[in-house]
């Protein structure tokens, strides 16, 4: 099915399950210890085995000796494969680092070796008895140090003229935004089982985001064929980005399980993840601002600085300051400091969760030199077209009604005037919002159909990662179909169905649904020719065409009917600006004499298109927000600037945010469609939470204690120093 144009008029504008309330589907199979996730796959392979790696304890340098004897002969070991048995794998483009093989080490916690046993405390106790010896070299660990070394890159957009804008501005901004590198710490860690035995077929049972991607990785990274791999991940226990890729699990037990000649099972004990695998960039970010005297903004400069491997990209917080508020002038750019800490990649709205930190700080900022309300100012300089190209409309853009609407709920009339002014005991009372705007992308996405007696089975590659995948999914089906809910099966996860967009990058949702609409339609074709019906209805289970009816369940006579097709997205998107926009209000409390700040609520307004299901939506959304709480609060993995790795590489020690955290959020969605992105006309909500949220949790303890932190995480030490003294 092509997608060349706007959809018009049709079936989801008048649906009766698309856009209701709908509980999870798998939600019974989660909470009731049923989903079997990549680890607790006991079934799928005889025999498992235990791997357990070993990782360097270096973060540059090379590998002089290893000595696997000890290991090899401990007891229950099966086989010990080292990273100087083997010549270095190929590296699949998604990977930075090099995943296992040679004597180079690039980043601490690289993987070295993996030691398969018929248990993992059998297997644990061997790799400690592994020799390793290094010849260590001086790395590049310090990102503040090197952002004051560094030149930057090339912009990449510089439209108008943004030195005369200054020069001639009634009001300017100039100041310094710090985030921290951040964990996506999801509670699933990474783990596969691999039974690669013969070493021919290749099976995986893994935990996985986008199934093509990571099948495609395997092919490259062992330079084998790509039809000899199979791999399923029907359940996810999260991701946030950290799961998008091949990483050293997979890796690990497909080595394991060739030398041992036995399926192997591996994950990356929870102390490994924040170095083995990836994480989000710290960034440095100079903003700067000019605006006339009525508070409209006529230009941005935004230069940003983040870290990567060689070769990586790292966290660019620059993209949504190129289209998010009006100006005629512009520069942006962004320098990705080749560092050697362990790889940068994406996370959860990577680059705008980052750049919004810093943006909606600044823009708050600028309300107060002009004296003007932050919402005010905010919906005086919204914009309907592309700054850098004012003759690319954005397709749909409701950011004003946004703040609007959430100014109103959240009673921001009625909030503190005076920072620092408003006080509850030995609490100060603080309220904050900012803007949040992501993109809407969708990608080509394919399923299968089959009508069997009335009942219809859907099958795609998709994955659900939390995220409600099954049960959207569901929806849609049931809803092109004229079937129940409970009618429709939903199989995902699996490299024998056909290849979907994949979980990731916001743009899961609005383009796995739009697979199944087209194969729905293909399906609905074939069963009109059979039955000699022209353009008939598919309602409550029957198909209709003028006063003939005949029952779904009776189509296929005793056979199982099958239709599968692909959605392709023409490039008259590339003529529209299409995105997600948000609101975000937060109130705060922070202690008078200690700084510890409780949020004590938070509202977000949200125009992302249809909503395909509020319940799954909204989980999304909030998911989102508790994530910003923890990145403006509490979240961040520090580096030894010595050594070249995140102390704090547990969950005991980089602390997130619970559920005592978040006493109260609620989350609002505009009535709203977007006819440009899919044929439902909806768009992801997933990573739109996080956007913005950080910076609306630092303007509101701005408000509560008068003081300005442009460092994040926000913690009481950024504080403590400025707070009223203790009387």
């Amino acid at each position: 099915m092509d997608f060349n144009q706007s959809t018009d008029d049709n079936l989801f504008d008048h649906a009766r399950i698309v856009g209701k309330p709908h509980a999870r589907i798998d939600g019974a199979l989660k909470v009731t210890g049923q989903a079997p996730y990549a680890y607790e796959r006991h079934d799928v392979a005889a025999h498992q085995l235990v791997g357990y790696p070993l990782c360097a304890t270096i973060a540059k340098g090379r590998i002089t000796h290893m000595d696997a004897t000890a290991a090899r002969a401990a007891p229950g070991v099966a086989a010990v494969v080292t990273t100087l048995d083997i010549e270095p794998l190929a590296q699949a483009k998604s990977n930075v680092a090099r995943l296992f093989g040679g004597d180079t080490v690039a980043h601490y916690h690289q993987a070295i070796a993996v030691v398969v046993a018929d248990t993992l405390e059998q297997a644990r106790s061997a790799a400690a008895l592994i020799e390793v010896r290094y010849q260590e070299e001086q790395g590049v660990f310090d990102l503040d140090a090197a952002w004051e070394q560094q030149t930057p890159d090339e912009p990449l957009s510089d439209v108008g003229d943004v030195d005369a804008a200054f020069k001639n501005a009634a009001v300017t901004l100039d100041e310094v935004y710090r985030t921290a590198s951040q964990s996506h710490a999801m509670m699933e860690p990474h783990a596969s089982i691999v039974d690669w035995s013969d070493g021919g077929q290749m099976t995986v049972w893994t935990s996985n985001q986008m199934i093509a991607w990571t099948r495609k990785a395997l092919a490259k990274t062992f330079a084998i064929d790509l039809e000899t791999i199979r791999l399923e991940s029907p359940y996810v226990g999260g991701g946030f980005g950290g799961k998008l890729w091949l990483r050293a699990d997979t890796v690990l037990a497909a080595l394991g399980s060739r030398a041992a000649g036995r399926p192997v099972k591996l994950a990356l004990p929870r102390p490994l993840v924040f170095n083995n695998a990836t994480h989000r960039s710290g960034t440095v970010q100079r903003l700067r601002i000019a605006a006339d005297a009525e508070g409209r903004i006529t230009a941005f400069d935004h230069s940003a600085f983040s870290h990567t491997l060689p070769g990586g990209s790292g966290e660019n917080p620059v993209n949504q300051t190129r289209a998010f508020y009006a100006g005629a002038s512009r520069r942006v750019a962004h320098t990705a400091i080749e560092m050697d800490l362990p790889e940068s990649a994406d996370m959860r709205a990577p680059g705008e969760a980052s750049g919004l930190a810093a943006l909606e700080i600044a823009m708050d900022e600028m309300a107060e030199k002009l004296g003007m309300d932050p919402v005010e100012f905010r919906i005086l300089n919204d914009t309907q077209v592309d700054p850098e190209d004012p003759n690319k409309p954005f397709s749909d853009r409701h950011y004003v009604e946004c703040l609007q609407k959430g100014a109103a709920d959240f009673g921001w009339e009625a909030r503190n005037r005076t920072p620092g002014g408003q006080r509850e005991g030995q609490w100060l009372i603080g309220q904050g919002m900012a803007g949040a705007y992501r993109g809407a992308p969708t990608m080509d996405s394919g399923a299968r159909v089959r009508l069997q007696a009335g009942r219809l089975v859907v099958e795609t590659d998709m994955t659900d990662i939390g995220t409600g995948s099954y049960t959207i999914i569901a929806q849609t089906a049931a809803e092109a179909m004229g079937l129940a809910l409970e009618d429709v099966e939903v199989r995902l996860g699996n490299s024998d169905y056909p290849v979907s967009s994949g979980s990731g990058g916001q743009f899961g949702a609005a383009s796995a649904t739009a697979g199944v609409y087209a194969a729905c339609l293909k399906l609905q074709e074939e069963i009109a020719q059979r039955l000699g019906m022209n353009s008939p209805r598919f309602e409550q289970g029957m198909v209709i065409a003028g006063t003939t009816e005949v029952a779904l369940a009776e189509v296929a006579d005793g056979e199982e009917l099958v239709a599968e097709d692909t959605i392709h997205f023409g490039d008259f998107k590339d003529t529209l600006q299409i995105g997600t926009f948000a609101a975000h209000f937060v109130e705060v409390a922070v202690h008078a004499h200690t700084g510890e700040t409780r949020v004590r609520r938070m509202l977000a307004v949200c125009d992302a298109g249809r909503i395909l299901n509020p319940v799954t939506a909204r989980s999304q959304v909030i998911g989102g927000m508790t994530m910003g709480v923890g990145a403006a609060l509490m979240e961040g993995l520090i580096p030894d600037v010595e050594r070249g790795f995140f102390v704090n590489h547990d969950l005991a020690s980089y602390e997130v945010a619970v559920h005592a955290d978040i006493p109260e959020q609620e989350v609002i969605f505009l009535d709203t469609t977007d006819a440009a992105s899919t044929p439902l006309k909806a768009k992801g909500v997933g990573e739109l939470g996080i956007c913005g949220v950080a910076a609306a949790v630092a303007n509101a303890i701005y408000n509560a204690t008068g003081i300005r932190v442009r460092d994040y995480p926000i913690t009481l030490d950024r504080l403590i120093d400025q707070l009223p003294k203790v009387s």
